[in-house]
């Protein structure tokens, strides 16, 4: 089923001001804002990181266990880095090479929440039945219907899943890399950057309970990094598509780690999540996905150049072609 939105709003490159010029830390910044910024997301999380990945949950070199909320140790370990890398390396350099007006057009996509519904019921009923139909070949047809706890709890689960995955990683990933990414070499190459990045960015986790250490593999690892580039693309349509809607964005990425850490495991018991399925499972659906995307819209992703764009529509109406 495909879903369709009013014609998106592309964001026209910004113009630097002219301190971006200057030959200081404002002006480098100004030249390459798109390495200051993925250089500073690694290395801010990277660093913040390293205790957890160093303690007892991780590597075991530090006598160091981190306290556990809502059951794990990843909230204290994990969350305050995935925080401090790209929403922050995202705000310092666009207030750096954009100033406040730059402030509030990465603030504005973030909030740009008014869409039409069918993008929420498509997202958040055609999650999950795509990552179920991906599931099926790996447990041999083995399906339980979910308890009413988890049906109970998906919807909660959502919520606290933007609030931290979704509002930690992507107003970094897509809300200000996304858009620079696809102006300067278009929606496909510059998504096939993104991705790969957005899934380095996570590779120091394996090394701690968040990846499974010491249960992990190349082949894992290299599974993962797949499935980010793969899940970019969707993104990039359904950024694309809702008029640069950072909402949509965010409640696709949650929907599937929503999916893969509540009802996965009650409906596939034969399938071994917490070791390389999860990822294996997001790779075979948002792979699907991609491709069928990336023939319909023949690579395009509903992007359009700012000169294509049309003007926006008042009433919202949904145009009737996909890409």
């Amino acid at each position: 089923m495909s879903l369709h939105e009013r014609p998106p709003v592309t964001t026209p490159a910004p113009t630097p001001p002219p301190a971006s010029r200057d030959t200081g830390i404002r002006g480098a910044v100004g030249r390459r804002p798109l390495l200051w910024f993925f250089a500073g997301a690694m290395l801010l999380s990277w660093v913040a990181w390293t205790p957890y990945i160093l303690s007892e949950t991780g590597l075991g070199v530090l006598d160091l266990r981190f306290p556990e909320l809502l059951g794990s140790s990843q909230i204290l370990g994990v969350l305050p880095g995935a925080y401090l890398g790209p929403v922050t390396a995202a705000f310092l350099v666009t207030a750096a090479t954009e100033g406040r007006e730059g402030i509030g057009r990465w603030v504005g996509r973030l909030t740009k929440w008014r869409v039409s519904w069918r993008w929420y019921a498509g997202i958040i009923l055609g999650v999950p039945a795509a990552l179920i139909l991906a599931t099926l070949p790996l447990s041999g047809g083995d399906i339980r219907f979910p308890s009413a706890t988890v049906v109970a709890a998906y919807l909660p689960m959502l919520l606290i899943q933007i609030v931290t995955t979704g509002l930690s990683e992507e107003p970094g990933w897509r809300d200000f890399a996304l858009p620079r990414l696809q102006d300067r070499f278009g929606p496909l190459v510059g998504t096939l950057i993104l991705g790969p990045l957005w899934g380095v960015w996570h590779l120091p986790l394996f090394f701690s309970e968040w990846g499974g250490y010491p249960h992990i593999s190349a082949l894992g690892i290299a599974e993962f990094v797949l499935a980010a580039t793969t899940i970019s693309l969707v993104i990039t349509w359904v950024f694309n598509r809702t008029g640069e809607s950072m909402p949509m964005a965010l409640l696709l990425h949650v929907g599937i780690n929503s999916f893969a850490s509540l009802a996965a495991s009650d409906m596939f018991p034969t399938v071994d999540f917490d070791h390389g399925g999860a990822s294996r499972v997001s790779l075979i659906a948002s792979g699907v996905a991609a491709v069928i995307l990336l023939i319909a819209t023949r690579g395009r992703l509903g992007h359009r150049p700012s000169a294509e764009t049309p003007a926006p529509d008042p009433d919202q109406r949904l145009p009737k072609v996909p890409a």
